[in-house]
């Protein structure tokens, strides 16, 4: 009897479009099924964490549930990842205060597929590392960020990245410069900067 192995997973990479991977999530009280190309046209932000009924994760969480809003008027959406289920997922928002206040989508990843593919997967524990990645609405990966699981992260300062993401975009040959923020003054590139910078 043949038998097919199972192929590893494509991986992202900073500058190219993502795989159009499937996944289940918890939204509004109910259980869900998306792919990566169904936030085409959206900024798409995931944000990976070790796992729920933790302590880090819920800081960052409810932090990035509080800045929501914001995201949103960016044309942002927002969707946290770890590798449990839908059903952990639910259970946690029942039962924290602080993952009550989320209405983003949670994603259950527990083949650990969406992590591998975003190397973001420890293999001996089955979780995630903390993990950001910023997708544009044409679907390509625009920012990778990877921390060790003792460091949480900015809900504020990736705010600002993705501003300054969609300046780009929308800016064609211009950069941003160290802590740039709308208003600030942008760099356009060329041998005249060269050096007076």
């Amino acid at each position: 009897m043949e038998h097919s192995e199972k192929t590893a997973p494509m991986h992202a990479h900073v500058g190219f479009p993502v795989p159009d991977l499937e996944f289940e999530y918890f939204h509004n009280n109910e259980f869900k099924k998306a792919k990566i190309s169904d936030y085409k046209g959206k900024w798409l932000i995931l944000f990976f964490y070790p796992a729920d009924f933790t302590f880090v994760c819920p800081t960052e969480l409810e932090e990035m549930a509080n800045a929501y809003e914001l995201f949103k008027a960016e044309g942002a959406e927002v969707i946290s990842v770890s590798t449990d289920t839908v059903f952990t997922h639910k259970a946690w928002h029942d039962h924290s205060e602080a993952i009550k206040k989320i209405t983003y989508p949670m994603a259950a990843d527990p083949t650990g597929e969406m992590c591998m593919t975003f190397d973001t997967y420890i293999e001996d524990e089955g979780m995630s590392l903390r993990g950001t990645f910023v997708i544009d609405p044409e679907g390509v990966l625009k920012l990778s960020e990877v921390n060790d699981n003792s460091i949480g992260r900015s809900a504020q300062e990736l705010l600002r990245k993705v501003k300054a993401a969609k300046f780009v975009a929308e800016n064609d040959g211009m950069v941003c410069p160290a802590s740039w923020e709308p208003g600030k003054d942008t760099l356009e590139p060329g041998i005249d900067l060269v050096g007076k910078i």
